[in-house]
């Protein structure tokens, strides 16, 4: 792979050679060597996203979305532009599945119960991702999500992000005594009979293997009703870096990867999000380049039934190389 990026800056010097990674990614058509730059085409969209909100309780080492207690570049989405979307999903005739709520942290959304309940009355599958955190942990929270187990079951699962299996390293990306809380969480879910699942990060060099058997200590001590095991139970995430050395995706690489388009997120994904200022949500082509102007496709979901072209660093370490999702055995 990283000879298709070769190609364009063999025999150049080191000051050329950093001009000639900066213009990396600057063309939605074609590649630094001049190959076809690989698109995605919009196939089958099984899951529509929402982003509840980029405030969070907490804020973390390399959150790709930058989500903090004082970031809210993204505001809080009403239940009434959720609806409207929904609504969109059956005139456009769209196959989904599953709605993932994910932000922020979507339990600090005042609409957040709402949200869930008429996403789940549809029929969907829902997935919200959270810490697990206090703001999960409300009593006014949690007896909404008592009342949604009750009706909906394992129709809900809440996918918690549990960076490490040790506390040391957990609270090293989240802050000293998030491991405890986010625990607390979690015994709270499964103590009432939650469907659960987990995203880690792979940002310690350990081998798959020796995470997983990490993960399945602590789910066996814990009586965690998670496989380790199973990607879609416990998903573990590529670390992203917009300036890292990566390579382009051209056309050629389905076929060297041995991939194809539709193995790709944004072939059966899109997310909403509502900017700050903006009078309506808009759509974006995908859950993990949340700022950047080239991937927001409209305000409709008839507007984002486009193309997308794989023009930016995390279409390669998150997607195509880190083989990736954001579905539980979803596309990656």
């Amino acid at each position: 792979m990283t000879s298709l990026v070769q190609l364009a800056v063999d025999g150049l010097d080191a000051q050329e050679q950093d001009r000639a990674a900066a213009n990396r990614f600057s063309n939605p058509d074609y590649t630094l060597d001049g190959s076809r730059r690989a698109k995605v085409d919009l196939v089958e969209p099984t899951t529509l996203w929402f982003n509840t909100g980029t405030l969070c309780n907490i804020a973390c080492e390399n959150c790709y979305i930058l989500s903090s207690p004082t970031n809210d570049s993204m505001v809080y989405i009403a239940a009434s532009e959720v609806e409207d979307f929904l609504d969109q999903i059956t005139d456009r005739n769209w196959p989904v599945q599953e709605i993932g709520l994910t932000g922020g942290e979507p339990f600090m959304n005042p609409d957040i119960l709402s949200i869930m309940e008429m996403s789940l009355q549809r029929g969907y599958r829902l997935l919200v991702l959270t810490n697990a955190m206090r703001p999960m942990m409300r009593p006014r929270v949690q007896l909404g999500l008592l009342g949604l187990l009750n009706q909906f079951g394992d129709s809900l699962t809440l996918r918690i992000s549990l960076d490490h299996y040790s506390i040391r390293r957990h609270d090293r990306i989240r802050g000293a005594g998030s491991f405890k809380t986010t625990l607390m969480g979690m015994d709270w879910l499964q103590k009432h009979g939650f469907s659960m699942a987990v995203a880690g990060r792979t940002l310690w060099n350990e081998l798959e293997h020796e995470a997983r058997q990490g993960f399945a200590d602590l789910f066996r001590e814990h009586t965690y009703s998670i496989d380790a095991y199973d990607p879609a139970q416990t998903v573990l995430f590529p670390e992203m870096n917009e300036s890292s050395d990566v390579p382009e995706i051209t056309e050629n690489c389905w076929h060297i990867l041995n991939k194809s388009p539709k193995d790709v997120m944004c072939s059966s994904s899109r997310m909403v999000v509502k900017r700050k200022g903006a009078e309506r949500p808009s759509v974006l082509a995908c859950t993990v380049i949340p700022y950047d102007g080239e991937f927001e496709l409209g305000s409709t979901l008839e507007e984002a039934e486009v193309s997308v072209s794989l023009n930016h660093p995390h279409c390669a370490q998150f997607c195509i190389l880190g083989g990736a999702s954001c579905s539980p055995g979803g596309k990656s």
